[in-house]
């Protein structure tokens, strides 16, 4: 058997962090994975990974290189994929990848990509860690790496937490979302997914409650919550009010879109810019349950390893290098 094969992409800002992904490369290798395409980590233009087309090229590439790899990983987010959108070639990706065991992997502004996948080449792709602030974080977080290991090579996973959310719930539906602020971003343009009775999940880092506010209020009044079955809170880090907010925090904020929302909302799913994160498939079934103050998402479906593929055991993470 070969080791598992991960090839490295940079959708969005350039690694600014080399530290961390020297880490992150360090200890997938530790964990017995092969890493390809170490070259985007020295790419640079303004303040993105290389060229627009070469950005691109990272993620076309994949539709005609002689061998699949087994994993697809960002290495960051930031900004940047959505100047990709339009030069994908998704009949040809969807041609390569629909069927297979190809796993494609990051969070933050990779949620643009997902979407566009998921809606033009109908691929269900993970967020969940990247390479240099997850994998290469300077203490590796054991959830993230945990729960990563064993959603991407099992065919249904669960993932469970505790909630502040009261409700009892127990709905099934696709399972999708990802970052707040990219998902309203392609609200009204081709790449937005029209997902009826699924179940949303969400998060952002540096927005002001204000803010937060105002992109759900987007997703409330254009629709699409409604047409959910349930709305789903992960972190919001670094959202800090002002001066000016008199109290209005975070937690307000969430508050009042709970009580103008038409469905039923779920707290604290380790989802997001914190180290501490699941590892959830776009576009899959899933069903939802919430009782006695915890929570519990399992997911069906979506690609995962094949059975030929040398696992890492979850349970023997690599130490820090």
């Amino acid at each position: 058997m070969t080791a598992t094969t991960i090839r490295l992409i940079a959708p969005s800002g350039y690694p600014h962090d080399y530290d961390a992904m020297a880490r992150g490369v360090a200890r997938l290798r530790a964990a017995g994975c092969t890493i390809d395409g170490l070259d985007v980590l020295d790419r640079t233009e303004h303040r993105f990974a290389g060229s627009d087309a070469e950005r691109a090229a990272d993620i076309n590439h994949l539709a005609i290189h002689p061998s699949l790899p087994d994993i697809v990983l960002a290495v960051r987010g930031g900004y940047g994929v959505t100047r990709l959108l339009e030069h994908i070639h998704y009949g040809a990706l969807r041609e390569r990848l629909a069927g297979s065991s190809t796993l494609l992997v990051g969070h933050s502004d990779f949620t643009a990509l997902q979407m566009a996948l998921y809606v033009k080449s109908g691929l269900a792709t993970f967020g969940g860690p990247m390479l240099g602030p997850d994998f290469g974080a300077p203490e590796l977080n054991e959830l993230m790496w945990e729960h990563f290991w064993r959603t991407v090579t099992e065919p249904e996973a669960t993932a469970r937490w505790a909630t502040t959310s009261q409700a009892m719930l127990d709905v099934e539906g696709p399972l999708w979302g990802g970052n707040l602020a990219m998902l309203c971003s392609l609200i009204g343009t081709p790449y937005f997914p029209r997902i009826d009775g699924g179940i949303l999940f969400v998060e952002d880092v540096g927005e002001p409650p204000f803010r937060i506010e105002r992109l759900l209020y987007q997703l409330h009044l254009s629709g699409v919550l409604d047409r959910q079955r349930a709305l789903v809170f992960g972190h919001f880090t670094n959202c800090k009010p002002h001066g000016y907010d008199n109290g209005y925090d975070t937690a307000a904020a969430l508050d009042h879109i709970g009580r103008v929302a038409h469905i039923p909302v779920v707290r604290d799913l380790p989802f997001g810019h914190e180290t501490n994160k699941f590892t959830l498939p776009f576009g899959v079934p899933s069903r939802l349950r919430v009782a006695d103050g915890q929570a519990s998402l399992t997911f069906r479906g979506h690609p995962h390893l094949s059975g030929d593929v040398p696992r890492p055991d979850p349970a023997k993470r690599p130490q820090n290098p």
